[in-house]
């Protein structure tokens, strides 16, 4: 039977488990000696960080009429949110159906058919668009498959930003004063979502965002990428622009590296985004001496026992932690040079409005 022939009962006492994720300070070497910054372990709660976004996205839906009781929810997913999703459909009483990739590994679709989801996988990348595309194609056709479905679209849905308010009501608490936030960026969503309210707590605070290598967020050309969780074949319209000052671009080689040393120096470790987003925090404590720093790691390692610490993963694919960059390379604008292994940008702009600038690329 599959997820969208039944109406789940809902279960609203799981909303108790969302959020309230501990802080913990992180000195280890990151590849070097820093003075260490906070990271919010959003991999301790029920659901991930995601499941903040996708609970407040079925409850906006829900009040505006477009997500009838026990509807099925629809959404592509590199799987992140899919668990967030997962969780939020057994709170709320809806079946989700997920639309994976191909590249969405084998204990990601275990966990989320575990979790009740019916799981479609779109087989081969779209040109253009890359994965990202391939799966809102199956998802719109799934779409029509399935009458009275609702279709989240958390690029686009200014709830997935909402449902930070608490990630930032809680490092507003747990913190005295904070000086840059340092956030990966995917969807948009969280970055979005917290910048906000903490810049009403303190207003001079730098948000920095960090991408993946490959990733046409920021402006860069959009290339095969290998991390999960973080960067865009697309531009999501969740990504606050004008909130950023500044971008750094991380490769995979620098990301495995951060979450190795995080794994035996800081014990608190994760994936892709992790690594990436620790990197950079960590960079930045070291070069704003004095200054108070803080990111959000958006899940744990268990994900990635088979790619970021493991050996022949990362032999197969050409990544040596030891020759990952241990600074950025500056580019004075996003369109100056394509990033590869740690890139760094205090020009931020959206792409899709800013034509002149691409123009002064070579």
């Amino acid at each position: 039977m599959t997820a969208t022939a039944l109406r789940p009962e809902a279960r609203r006492e799981l909303l108790s488990l969302l959020g309230r994720t501990p802080l913990a300070r992180i000195t280890a070497d990151l590849p070097g000696p820093h003075p260490g910054f906070w990271a919010k372990l959003e991999g301790l709660a029920a659901g991930g960080m995601k499941a903040r976004a996708a609970v407040s996205m079925l409850l906006g839906a829900r009040e505006r009429g477009e997500l009838l009781p026990g509807a099925p929810v629809v959404e592509s997913t590199s799987g992140t949110l899919g668990i967030g999703l997962a969780f939020a459909g057994q709170a709320l009483g809806h079946p989700i159906v997920l639309v994976g990739d191909r590249e969405l590994e084998p204990s990601m679709r275990q966990l989320l058919r575990s979790h009740g989801v019916r799981l479609e996988i779109a087989d081969r990348p779209a040109e253009p668009g890359g994965w990202q595309a391939a799966r809102l194609a199956l998802l719109r056709d799934l779409l029509t498959e399935l009458p009275g479905a609702y279709w989240p679209d958390q690029y686009n849905n200014p709830d997935n930003t909402a449902g930070y308010a608490s990630l930032a009501a809680e490092l507003a608490v747990q913190l005295d004063h904070l000086d840059i936030l340092v956030c990966s960026v995917g969807t948009g969503g969280h970055s979005a979502g917290i910048i906000g309210p903490l810049r009403r707590h303190w207003p001079a605070l730098r948000l920095i965002g960090v991408d993946a290598t490959g990733s046409t967020i920021f402006g860069q050309p959009a290339r095969p990428r290998l991390m999960r969780g973080l960067g865009s074949s697309i531009h999501p319209r969740n990504v606050a622009y004008d909130a950023f000052d500044e971008v750094h671009w991380v490769g995979p080689a620098e990301a495995v590296d951060s979450c190795r040393r995080l794994a035996r120096g800081a014990f608190v470790s994760g994936g892709w985004s992790t690594g990436a987003a620790a990197r950079v925090a960590a960079w930045a404590a070291r070069v704003h001496p004095g200054a108070v720093v803080a990111t959000v790691f958006p899940d744990g390692p268990h994900r990635y026992l088979g790619t970021v610490y493991d050996d022949d993963f990362t032999t197969a694919h050409g990544l040596d932690p030891a020759t990952a960059a241990t600074r950025p390379v500056e580019i004075p604008h996003p369109y100056a040079a394509e990033a590869a292994g740690w890139v760094r940008c205090t020009r931020v702009s959206d792409p899709l409005a800013a034509p002149a600038l691409r123009k002064e690329s070579p």
